[in-house]
This record gives C-alpha cells, sequence and structure tokens, in this order.
C-alpha cells in the first residue's frame, strides 16, 4: 500500500503543480508528500520533478510516469468499486460542502436518514457560502446554486430553485414598496449583498416584459454569509434576494414582504459537484442518490416546494417571526 500511496501522491501533485495543495487533498502533511516523492523517485531512479523555492514542474520522466500512473491507479480504482459494489455495508468518511442557507434547510436534515441506512458511513459537512475549491480542499462533493466555473468537474443538476425578492414590513414603510426592478437599481433602495472575494459591483438579474435584465444594486450592507443577510432584512435594513425555500416561513409569516413583483429574479440551479473519476466511489454515487431523490421529493422537481406558497400582498401590518 505504501507504493499505492506515493503513486497516488505523485498524480495528484503532477495534477495540481503544488506539493502543498496535493497534501491538503490527500489529508496529510507536506512533509509527507515530499517524503513519498523522495521515496518513489529512489525507486525508480529518476527525477520526476523540477523543484525550486517558488515553482514545481514534471521532468520528462515525470511525465512519462504520469500516464503509466493513471493507468495503475484506474485498475486499482476498478478493483476496490467492484468490492465495493458488491458489499451490503459501504464504508468511509465522506466530505460535503454546502451553502449555509439551503445547506441547514435542506442537505443537513436528510444526513440522519442516510447514517440509519448506512451506519459505516461517515459524514462532514461544512457549510459556508464562499466558494469552495473541492480539489484543494479535500472535499468528495459540493452542492451549489448557480452554474460551476471548474469545467474538469463533473456536475449532477437536481433543480431549478425559484428566488424572490423580499423586504421586511418596517424597511417598506419607511423605503416604500417597489414593484419593478428599475426602482431599486443604482441605490434607490437598501440592498444587502452577498460579498465574495474580488467581487466590484453587484447585479440582479431580473425578469422583465422584454426579456433577463441586469439590474445594478447597491447597499450599505454586505456580508458572505447568507443567514447574516437575512437576519439584516428582518431588521428592517432592507432587500435581499433569496431562494424562497430559505425565506418561505418569514414570507408565510409576514415578517417578509415579496416586492419587486412585476421583475422577480430568475431561478437558481441547484447542482451537486464532484470530481470526475472513471469510476466513481460507490459511497458518493450513494449519497448523491439519496439526496436528490429526497431533495426532489419534498421540494419538486421543478424546484417549486409543494408546501411553499408566496403569501398575496396585504395591507396589514403582519406579525413578525422570531428567528
Amino acid at each position: 500500500m505504501a507504493y499505492l500511496d506515493n503513486i497516488r501522491t505523485f498524480t495528484r501533485i503532477y495534477e495540481l503543480g503544488s506539493m502543498s495543495a496535493a497534501a491538503r487533498d490527500q489529508r496529510i502533511s507536506a512533509a509527507v508528500a515530499s517524503a513519498r516523492i523522495a521515496q518513489l523517485e529512489e525507486h525508480l531512479g529518476v527525477r520526476l520533478f523540477l523543484r525550486t523555492t517558488r515553482s514545481l514542474s514534471p521532468t520528462e520522466h515525470g511525465q512519462i510516469f504520469y500516464e503509466g500512473a493513471q493507468d495503475i491507479l484506474a485498475t486499482v480504482e476498478r478493483a476496490e468499486a467492484a468490492v465495493d459494489d458488491t458489499t451490503e455495508n459501504p464504508r468511509g468518511t465522506l466530505h460535503i460542502a454546502a451553502p449555509l442557507g439551503l445547506g441547514r434547510r435542506l442537505i443537513a436534515p436528510q444526513i440522519p436518514r442516510f447514517c440509519e441506512a448506512y451506519p459505516l458511513i461517515n459524514i462532514r459537512l461544512r457549510l459556508s457560502d464562499r466558494k469552495v475549491d473541492i480539489a484543494t480542499e479535500g472535499l468528495d462533493l459540493a452542492f451549489i446554486l448557480g452554474r460551476p466555473e471548474d469545467s474538469s468537474l463533473r456536475i449532477r443538476n437536481i433543480a431549478d430553485c425559484p428566488r424572490v425578492l423580499c423586504a421586511s414590513p418596517g424597511y417598506i414603510a419607511r423605503a416604500g414598496h417597489p414593484t419593478e426592478g428599475r426602482e431599486i437599481e443604482g441605490g434607490r433602495h437598501s440592498c444587502l449583498n452577498l460579498r465574495f472575494p474580488g467581487a466590484t459591483e453587484f447585479q440582479w438579474m431580473l425578469s422583465t416584459s422584454e426579456g433577463p435584465r441586469r439590474f445594478d444594486v447597491r447597499g450599505r450592507l454586505e456580508s458572505d454569509d447568507g443567514d447574516v443577510l437575512t437576519d439584516w432584512a428582518l431588521a428592517d435594513q432592507g432587500i435581499i434576494m433569496k431562494p424562497l425555500i430559505e425565506v418561505a416561513p418569514y414570507l408565510e409569516s409576514g415578517a417578509l414582504v415579496q416586492v419587486c413583483e412585476k421583475t422577480p429574479p430568475l431561478p437558481v440551479q441547484l447542482a451537486c459537484l464532484f470530481v470526475h473519476r472513471r469510476h466513481q466511489d460507490p459511497k458518493t454515487r450513494l449519497f448523491i442518490d439519496f439526496l436528490v431523490e429526497a431533495i426532489q421529493r419534498s421540494f419538486g422537481k421543478d424546484g417549486t416546494s409543494r408546501a411553499i406558497t408566496i403569501p398575496s400582498r396585504s395591507t396589514g401590518q403582519a406579525p413578525a417571526a422570531s428567528r
């Protein structure tokens, strides 16, 4: 197994171009990764990488060995997959990431049922609204909203999630009730935005009578945590754009009210990302199949939960909901 571990570490360093990134991917220290490469080079009698303090690149021998190493690991994966496919009790640990709001409301509630069905599989769930890198962060799969930027990953679409623009009755009483996108663009209303690293401006894609259109929106408050934005909206600080399932309880109670009804946001795709492999890890496939079926059963294949409706606008002041 030590030789196979050395080959696995070598291939990840080759693919990621970084000793430290490969070490994180395999959940080992950079020192262990370096030692494995040294052992492999000693066994083969050649240098596999050219290393400097700032860069790492494969040698000609390294390029040749990588092609053969892929065949070796593919053969081992086929053998392991064949064994896992025939066992009634798959085992191991799954490292999963999901956005905060949907992770709490859709993913996390299903995990106890999955663990009951597969008691030898451990789950490590990480919730964050920031963008994650599956390869460098050692994740097996990640649930996302929207389209992925990395085309090398495999994607399984789950549902189109309706979104809604909403604000509290207190904010609407103070700032007015906008009914379409042009009333909120350019700073006319305080919009609460989800901030990602590198973001310089915010645009909301809304449906108009002329088709989809981007509206530039502004506001005093930003956060990288979507639930914080919901808290701020409940505290009368502005307008949020959210998947309907995240704010449905507040819409139903009247703590939040739909705005810009004439130009609603476009739906967002809920999908699952995982690393492309010739033979997918059986426990990863089991989890994806289980979650997709559970979500589509309770959430609706078209993304519209059977239990969620948007209340009609009323003239009375609705009671606030507690979080």
